[in-house]
């Protein structure tokens, strides 16, 4: 009777830790291959990203710089790129009322444009132009994100800095002061703005700001409208159109566009 040798055994055995050795660092060089070429992938698609957006804004510059004293009317440009498109608008936050500097009839007559009662939206107004003036009550700071959104952000408490210029930094600063509805909120913030003026453009003011001033008959504002597409540069002849709220407008360049 032939004996086997105990060495074959141990040779076998050998052999398949070998090959399970091997096929687990296969494994692992399969699963971290993968992985980096998710990460170069994430990568990737975050430069092309990044470079379509350095061409929208870079095409919206572009756009601003060559306007010279001509009005900003709401203006899209789109960009294509080897590595997709890039679609961008602008319009001059000049033509939006700002809820810092403006009169108070005037942010009074935009609340009530959007179904605020005249006690309620007067009683608001008054309250937002207190808060322009050092000394009041510590007001509610929200963190910047969108500059102009209405949606809601965890705030901080911050005093108002004497001598302010700005009393207000984001249009969602509104929701804290007494009286202020979400849904006012949320329709005024299209006609809105805390990067204009004390006066609106209205070459350049969306048709509800023209709608909302106050004094503006809706035949008046929709006279001024149709006179604006057709002559949009005549000032003179397009601000008689809306002559009751003449105090409140000024054809000016643009300072601030949104993009």
């Amino acid at each position: 009777m032939k004996r086997s040798d105990p060495r074959s055994g141990v040779i076998l055995v050998t052999v398949l830790w070998s090959i399970a050795l091997l096929s687990a660092l296969a494994m692992a060089a399969s699963v971290s291959f993968r992985g980096f070429a998710g990460v170069m992938a994430v990568e990737r698609s975050r430069v092309q990203g990044d470079a379509l957006l350095s061409a929208g804004l870079e095409t919206a510059a572009g756009i601003i710089d060559t306007l010279g004293d001509a009005p900003l009317l709401d203006n899209e440009a789109k960009v294509d790129l080897a590595t997709g498109s890039v679609r961008s608008r602008l319009s001059d936050e000049g033509g939006r009322i700002d809820v810092g500097k403006a009169p108070a009839a005037v942010i009074a007559a935009l609340l009530r444009s959007v179904g605020a009662s005249e006690a309620a939206a007067n009683d608001v107004a008054r309250r937002i132009v207190e808060r322009r003036h050092p000394g009041n009550p510590p007001r509610p700071n929200v963190a910047l994100g969108s500059t102009n959104s209405a949606t809601g952000t965890p705030a901080i408490m911050q005093p108002p800095t004497p001598g302010m210029a700005q009393p207000f930094s984001d249009l969602r600063q509104l929701q804290f002061v007494p009286g202020m509805r979400p849904e006012w909120l949320a329709a005024i913030a299209p006609l809105a703005t805390v990067f204009g003026g004390e006066t609106i453009n209205p070459l350049t003011a969306p048709s509800g700001v023209i709608a909302a001033l106050p004094g503006v008959a809706k035949a008046q504002a929709d006279a001024f409208l149709r006179a604006r597409r057709s002559s949009p540069a005549d000032a003179d002849r397009l601000m008689r159109l809306i002559e009751p709220a003449r105090q409140y407008l000024a054809v000016k360049p643009v300072r601030v566009a949104s993009v």
